[in-house]
């Protein structure tokens, strides 16, 4: 009878841990994703809601309507003084969706993950700086709605494209968030209660994108 109950409890851990794993998505070897927690009652992406493929020498992306995802490999770690950074090419205005990066990445397959991210919004030039530590909500140290920057290129060509380098450098006391080389904002570590900035780093992709990344590299400095 103990066995038996064993067994169903092992399996239902199985059940709870497919949505988090989000086994059967198209990413390539060696690297991990993990969907954003669902809210307000919504069911889980399925798998085909987001890919990541190899093309040349970067990564193309592409998310469905419930996409929204961080994608990384266990080998991008950084730690001390270092600086996580890609860059992202457009080929057509995303909308009001936006994509990025991320560093300090903690437990990021079960609730209590924990990691540090910088997104941009190439529609109109805005940004968010958000620190996840749970399946609930962020917290934005700068929120998409009241934080831009004129060093977001925005539709460069006039057809929507866009083509934007972001970078996440971590200092002794302080973390940079940067794109295209220009600070748009510097965060101390005092603001960030007590997280580290030590971690998992990689990519950020919200909904509906499709975007090729290229560059993608960790550095310690």
């Amino acid at each position: 009878m103990f066995r038996s109950i064993s067994v169903r409890v092992a399996a239902l851990s199985v059940l709870t841990a497919f949505p988090l794993l989000a086994q059967g998505a198209k990413v390539p070897a060696g690297w991990m994703m993990r969907f954003d927690p669902p809210h307000g009652g919504r069911a889980a992406p399925p798998p085909s809601e987001a890919s990541m493929e190899t093309m040349g020498s970067g990564y193309h992306f592409k998310s469905g309507p419930m996409g929204a995802a961080i994608y990384y490999n266990p080998r991008d770690m950084g730690h001390g003084v270092y600086a996580a950074t890609a860059t992202f090419h457009a080929a057509h205005s995303m909308a009001h969706e936006s994509y990025g990066i991320f560093i300090a990445g903690t437990n990021l397959q079960d609730s209590t993950q924990n990691y540090l991210y910088l997104v941009i919004r190439p529609m109109d030039g805005h940004f968010a700086i958000g620190h996840r530590d749970s399946n609930g909500r962020p917290t934005y140290l700068a929120a998409m709605a009241t934080s831009s920057s004129p060093a977001i290129n925005v539709d460069a060509a006039g057809d929507g494209s866009s083509t934007n380098t972001l970078t996440i450098h971590v200092a002794p006391d302080t973390v940079h968030f940067l794109v295209n080389g220009k600070l748009v904002q510097a965060v101390p570590k005092s603001a960030l209660g007590g997280a580290s900035t030590d971690g998992q780093t990689g990519i950020r992709i919200n909904h509906n994108i499709d975007v090729h990344v290229d560059g993608w590299s960790v550095k310690q400095q």
